[in-house]
């Protein structure tokens, strides 16, 4: 324990302390602190910075620290991926401390837990003395009621205000023990210029989405695209499967996994990572086992992507992005999402139609129009099925 003391005492850095949610929550005395936020404003990033910075100050108090999200895909691409780019940046990593198995780590003597709600004997298990919950929009009261009576100091949450209406709102905002925090991505100076002016973009595109993700103000009702999805386990596994593909890099590629069964879609989140190159997405294929026969639907905008995948052997094809008709073939249909596709989810949940200051569809060419963001699954997912299942265009000629 000794080396890594040193370690942490020789190597804080002021450069933690950019974020505005980093004082925020340093600076939080009581014992509910809500940290209410537009997209990449940083809050997750600095609250798991100042609950590293507390177990130094802290060495060998015996805390129980938990993270929690609502599913253990969800965590493990979040909260405990940052968590440890955070000690290894700092080099006090240390395999001594790291149960990987359980997710926890010996931080200064102080356990730190990562859990998820699907895992409900550790939510109803013992006690701890700080729950961090990430994401706290997508739990049911109930998920907060169980980590809440099972804390004795200290609860952290962070969220997008995406929904009208929440217990959120109703049983937290309002207590006298509780500080409230709002943060927007202005508060965060290490996002790149790229994404800073997609989330300004914004501002022209839709106004609900521009209070959500651009001011982190609660969200306004407006018409919500998809509203006839269930969730599911599995794939049936007795259907014909195909995949959708949406290219990024600053922002997210998504590739999700389709299944038509009994005239139903069926969908499962398979990638949704930033930064892949088309070698990276190849040796993602190769380690998912992807059958070279099967047809994976790809954004049509990137030709030399798609024959880039094409000459690695895999069935790549351009997809039919009618956008109007894309949507319109997804809502004819039943659609099943499995519980673990955490970023469809999120997605779905907030995939509107673009709509002006008054609540008005915008139309373009007479058409409906989606919100051009955070919407990368939803296009693999409308790729996939458009392209696949739509109907074929037959010309009839005339002799």
């Amino acid at each position: 324990m000794e080396s890594q003391v040193g370690l942490m005492e020789s190597r804080r850095s002021d450069y933690w302390k950019q974020c505005t949610s980093y004082y925020d929550n340093k600076s939080s005395k009581k014992r509910i602190t809500i940290n209410q936020g537009g997209t990449r404003s940083g809050k997750t990033y600095s609250i798991l910075q100042v609950l590293c910075e507390w177990c130094c100050d802290n060495k060998n108090a015996g805390w129980i620290i938990t993270i929690v999200r609502k599913t253990l895909p969800a965590l493990k691409g979040s909260a405990y991926r940052d968590f440890l780019k955070i000690i290894s940046d700092e080099e006090w990593y240390s395999e001594e401390f790291h149960n990987k198995s359980e997710m926890t780590y010996l931080l200064f003597g102080n356990l730190v837990e990562f859990i998820s709600v699907d895992q409900p004997q550790k939510i109803r298990g013992r006690k701890r003395n700080l729950v961090f919950i990430n994401e706290a929009n997508e739990l049911s009261y109930e998920d907060f009621f169980q980590l809440n009576v099972r804390t004795t100091d200290k609860i952290i949450i962070d969220y997008n205000p995406s929904d009208e209406y929440h217990w959120i709102y109703d049983k937290l905002e309002t207590r006298n023990d509780a500080d409230f925090f709002i943060t927007t991505y202005r508060d965060n100076p290490f996002l790149e210029k790229e994404l800073v002016e997609e989330i300004e973009r914004l501002q022209d595109a839709d106004e609900n989405h521009w209070r959500v993700y651009g001011l982190g103000l609660r969200g306004i009702s407006t018409e919500t695209i998809y509203t006839h999805w269930k969730l599911c386990d599995e794939l049936p596994g007795k259907g014909e499967r195909f995949y959708g593909q949406d290219f990024g890099y600053n922002v997210p590629s998504a590739l999700v996994e389709i299944e038509f069964y009994e005239e139903a879609i069926y969908v499962d989140e398979i990638m949704y990572q930033t930064k892949l190159t088309t070698g990276d997405l190849i040796e993602f294929y190769k380690t998912l086992g992807i059958d070279r026969r099967t047809e994976i639907f790809c954004d049509s905008a990137e030709p030399k992507t798609i024959e880039e995948i094409r000459r690695a052997k895999y069935n790549a094809k351009e997809a039919d992005k009618d956008v109007t008709e894309g949507i319109r073939k997804v809502k004819s249909l039943p659609l099943y999402i499995t519980k673990r596709s955490s970023n469809i989810l999120k997605e779905i949940k907030s995939y509107k139609w673009k709509s002006d200051v008054n609540g008005r569809p915008v139309k373009d060419k007479d058409k409906d129009e989606p919100v051009k963001f955070n919407d990368h699954a939803m296009d693999a997912l409308r790729y996939g099925v458009f392209t696949k299942l739509a109907v074929p265009k037959f010309v009839i000629s005339v002799a």
